[in-house]
């Protein structure tokens, strides 16, 4: 759920965080997007039972454990993805673009049906189809809150994407703990070079938004690049796995980072 807060990003980087009638269609996509995203982890979960008893830290995930089977896990899949469909439906009236309300979320979820029938053992499609996830993402609060993207901003989500993607897989890959087929295809010395070639990427393409913006969002670079390198040490370390939840959930001085980062950016956007 927490990567469907990107929907959001558009509307509060556009100064429109509090206008109302465009918060509650985006509170819709978000809820909508969220049960489809959800399905989607159900439906590889089912998939992947098998390996994930084998994984340190999966084996405990409802399916694997055998708390949950998987015929009652297909239940709950196809309420939630009726629960999404109507939801959605609510939206387009609201909004009137029907096709790209029900086309972007359609794609999302077959483009992750493919994903967990084969395409996550494809190296370099795996990392790329995540970060298609996050542009979708964008686009779906795009269409519903009637608010353009920039290209700046579109870059920056990618090359973060494939940051966050390439730091996991070189952590799962370095720890070996991980059951995926893709990390034969990878070695540590690739993972390290293209991991550090998107935080570059992902730093200028951000620098280049603030300056379009103007203001005062130039102030915003170096909290940026405090919280991208606090990030690395972190990922650096023997301790991390690489899951970018796990390692904000267990770093305060991340957080915190984080925490100050938003607070100056909302100052220069709104005050």
């Amino acid at each position: 759920m927490g990567k469907n807060i990107l929907i959001f990003v558009p509307l509060f980087f556009c100064r429109q965080i509090f206008n109302l009638s465009k918060i509650w269609i985006l509170i819709l996509g978000f809820i909508s997007f969220s049960l489809i995203a959800s399905a989607v982890y159900i439906i590889n979960d089912i998939q992947d039972a098998e390996k994930d008893r084998k994984h340190p830290k999966k084996k405990y995930r409802p399916i694997a454990s055998g708390k949950i089977s998987k015929k009652s896990a297909s239940v709950f899949l196809m309420v939630l993805l009726v629960i999404a469909f109507l939801i959605m439906v609510y939206a387009s009236f609201l909004v009137g673009n029907y096709i790209a309300i029900f086309l972007l979320p359609i794609i999302y979820l077959i483009l992750n049906i493919a994903y967990s029938n084969g395409l996550k053992n494809t190296p370099l499609l795996d990392i790329a189809i995540i970060a298609l996830g996050f542009v979708i993402r964008l686009y779906y609060c795009s269409y519903l809150s009637q608010i353009k993207i920039s290209d700046a901003l579109l870059l920056t989500v990618i090359s973060a994407s494939f940051f966050l993607g390439f730091g996991k897989r070189r952590n799962e890959l370095k720890k070996g703990t991980s059951t995926r087929k893709v990390l034969k295809a990878y070695n540590i010395q690739f993972l390290d070079n293209i991991m550090y070639v998107f935080v570059g990427l992902t730093l200028v393409f951000y620098s280049l938004w603030t300056i379009s913006k103007g203001g005062y969002l130039i102030w915003t670079v170096p909290f940026t690049m405090m919280i991208v390198a606090d990030y690395c040490l972190i990922i650096e370390s023997d301790s991390s796995d690489g899951d970018p939840a796990e390692v904000l959930r267990h770093s305060k001085s991340l957080l915190s980072l984080l925490v100050i980062f938003s607070v100056v950016l909302f100052m220069c956007l709104y005050v």
